[in-house]
């Protein structure tokens, strides 16, 4: 004889194979695309792909630009986002809303806005040409572009370790005598350095995968997507493909070293 499940488990029975149904065509449409593009390039081809100067200054561009970013990001997010989660002010809302302003509006818009502040021709771009720093077409122009693009995934990453962190630990150890900075590094940072370094990853990969921005603000010197645009537009999608099959590899050998870093730290 038998045994008839009860109707609520054949309900959540239902409710798991409708759920696991619907979110096949989503990873399919993340998986085929890199996939075919991944395993159709021929291995000839990818090997004189990388043996190419040119590919290899571009990729270590984007490597070096987008951690460049990142520690932009964490030098100066950090405070911001502590400030945000611990403190209660006036415009705080309005603060926010320009943290995650980047994330919304079109990349070319920030090139062109960064460059109106920024331009050979505006005051703060003649400050800073006499401190021999230039924007349009420089490396510094292209961390500024990084950093405006990857801070606010940094930021409210770790907003929101910061806001999972109880505030009566932090006045039990100024209670004690601690300081502010003390309790900053003895008691909140060993609780939300997991928050900081996936932040960082979010950070790093938003950078290392910018183009719209950084075309407009620094064409050349050029990084990887900036290389495969233009391989793209002036050879077809043969030769443009080599180039991002290295710049993939790249950045996934980026985020396991970053993820087992934190697995590492973790376990100790």
């Amino acid at each position: 004889m038998l045994l008839k499940l009860p109707s609520h488990t054949r309900g959540s029975e239902y409710f798991w194979f409708f759920s696991i149904l619907l979110s096949i065509p989503l990873v399919l449409l993340i998986i085929l695309p890199l996939g075919r593009m991944i395993t159709t390039p021929e291995i000839a081809d990818l090997i004189f792909t990388i043996k190419e100067k040119t590919v290899q200054e571009a990729l270590g561009r984007s490597l070096f630009t987008a951690l460049m970013a990142t520690l932009m990001a964490i030098l100066f997010g950090t405070p911001l986002a502590y400030i945000l989660a611990r403190k209660s002010f006036k415009g705080k809302n309005i603060i926010e809303g320009l943290v995650d302003l980047p994330i919304m509006i079109p990349h070319p818009v920030i090139g062109i806005a960064i460059l109106s502040l920024f331009g050979r021709n505006t005051l703060p771009g003649k400050v800073l040409a006499m401190f021999n720093v230039e924007i349009m077409g420089s490396i510094t122009g292209i961390v500024m572009v990084l950093t405006f693009v990857g801070a606010p995934f940094y930021v409210n990453t770790v907003k929101s370790g910061f806001e999972n962190i109880p505030v009566r630990l932090e006045n039990a150890s100024r209670s004690l005598g601690a300081g502010m900075g003390a309790t900053f590094f003895r008691v909140t940072f060993p609780m939300v350095w997991r928050h900081m370094i996936l932040g960082a990853v979010m950070c790093t990969a938003r950078a290392i995968s910018e183009f719209g921005a950084v075309v407009i603000v620094a064409y050349h010197p050029m990084t990887a997507p900036v290389l495969i645009y233009e391989r793209f537009t002036a050879y077809g999608l043969k030769y443009s493909q080599c180039v991002a099959f290295w710049l993939i590899i790249i950045s996934l050998l980026l985020f396991i070293t970053l993820r087992l870093l934190s697995r590492e730290r973790r376990d100790r």
